[in-house]
């Protein structure tokens, strides 16, 4: 153990599937957990059809998988489930995101488990939670940012209530799993028995959105934005972020883009005057900031210190110096894809380094039959499994 690889020794089983369960196993192998991913005999891991595919793998399945070892198994047969019991021996730490009442079915829910492993922690992902009306209703992150009001939020000029594109609910939903597993683990130390841990779409969702959430109650259901003005403005080669909290600043960027008669101007006093006037404020505004390059208007706004920058494409972003002096990004090579792929360096952790185990994301079944020698299993079992079908892989 330490700080490179605070999980060092633990062992994790991941039946989860999709993002928000993956990435937060992923996390757990990232900080040095032995992570074996435990994926359907066929096509594994549904995560690994979601978009172009590379090989076995999509985008979703790389990064979900970073650093695991994959075992494909039948868990509809007898012998499967006997093989993922045995997998389970010892195990620090269990994943599923099955819909409510399946993993039950199947013979692994949290009374089952826990009473073979009793100090294991337990941890569900669903979408909805585990009770109430829509708990067996399939969701992914896009009905949970229409649900819990994230698309309503996000109106663009044309009124039309927008999906954000960056599964921010399914990101989210495995950062919470993520510390709430972290937390668990390290309570742990003083405890006798596990416990069980239910994380939902929902849950996670609603806590991304809590600011939020609390300022449309409180206002009766119109957020006033923390800063006007606010939002993307066209200049003359792109598009740029700009905002103004206090009144210094938006006095300062009346100077740097030379009207300062706009600060005078009484309907834009305050921030609130500012909001209530944002029309006639960008009525103002927008027409100027068409008329000169980001590069000129970067250089006023930010010797006046004003919240601004350029709207960039993730290929825009990639190359900027900022990136690559901060080491925010590493490119690793993957089995199946044909060049190197832009992988967020993870704060806290050790740079990822290109071909090592940790930065690798398994082919399904890559690792089965060396997690099954792992756990007692000879070769002529393994072959024995491999051709009834059980199992699948190397």
């Amino acid at each position: 153990m330490s700080y490179d690889a605070p999980f060092a020794g633990l062992k994790v089983v991941d039946l989860s599937q999709g993002i928000a369960g993956p990435y937060c196993a992923m996390l757990l192998a990232q900080h040095g957990a032995q992570v074996i991913k435990v994926e359907s005999t066929g096509a594994g891991d549904w995560s690994r059809v979601l978009g172009a595919r590379y090989g076995d793998h999509t985008a979703f399945s790389i990064i979900g998988n970073l650093g695991k070892r994959s075992v494909a198994i039948d868990l509809k047969v007898e012998q499967g489930r006997q093989v993922l019991w045995r997998l389970l021996r010892g195990a620090d730490v269990f994943l599923e995101g099955f819909r409510p009442g399946v993993i039950g079915r199947l013979g692994f829910d949290y009374a089952a488990v826990s009473a073979r492993e009793p100090g294991l922690i337990y941890l569900s992902i669903s979408g909805f939670g585990q009770t109430g009306p829509l708990a067996e209703r399939p969701a992914m992150d896009p009905v949970l940012q229409a649900f819990t009001g994230l698309t309503a939020e996000n109106r663009g000029e044309d009124g039309i209530p927008h999906r954000v594109p960056v599964i921010p609910v399914d990101m989210a939903t495995a950062l919470y799993a993520h510390q709430a597993l972290s937390a668990a683990l390290y309570a742990r130390r003083g405890q006798a028995r596990g416990r069980y841990i239910e994380v939902s779409l929902l849950q996670g969702a609603a806590n991304l959105q809590a600011i939020r959430m609390m300022a449309a109650t409180l206002e009766g259901g119109t957020v006033r934005p923390g800063g006007v003005p606010y939002g993307a403005y066209r200049t003359s080669d792109g598009w740029m972020t700009l905002t103004t909290i206090h009144d210094h600043e938006w006095r300062a960027l009346c100077e740097a883009i030379e009207r300062p008669e706009l600060a005078e101007d009484p309907r834009f006093a305050s921030p609130k005057l500012r909001h209530e006037n944002l029309g006639a404020l960008d009525d103002a505004l927008r027409p100027l900031l068409a008329t000169r390059d980001f590069a000129e208007w970067s250089s006023r706004l930010t010797r006046a210190r004003i919240l601004h920058e350029r709207v960039n494409s993730y290929a825009e972003f990639l190359q900027e110096p900022q990136v690559a002096a901060t080491g925010a990004i590493a490119w690793l090579a993957q089995p199946g894809v044909a060049q190197a792929v832009p992988v967020p360096n993870l704060p806290g952790s050790a740079p990822a380094e290109s071909g090592a185990p940790r930065s690798t994301a398994p082919a399904c079944g890559q690792h089965t039959r060396e997690v099954l020698r792992e756990h007692g299993y000879d070769d002529g079992e393994i072959d024995a499994l491999l051709a009834r079908g059980v199992v699948e892989g190397a």
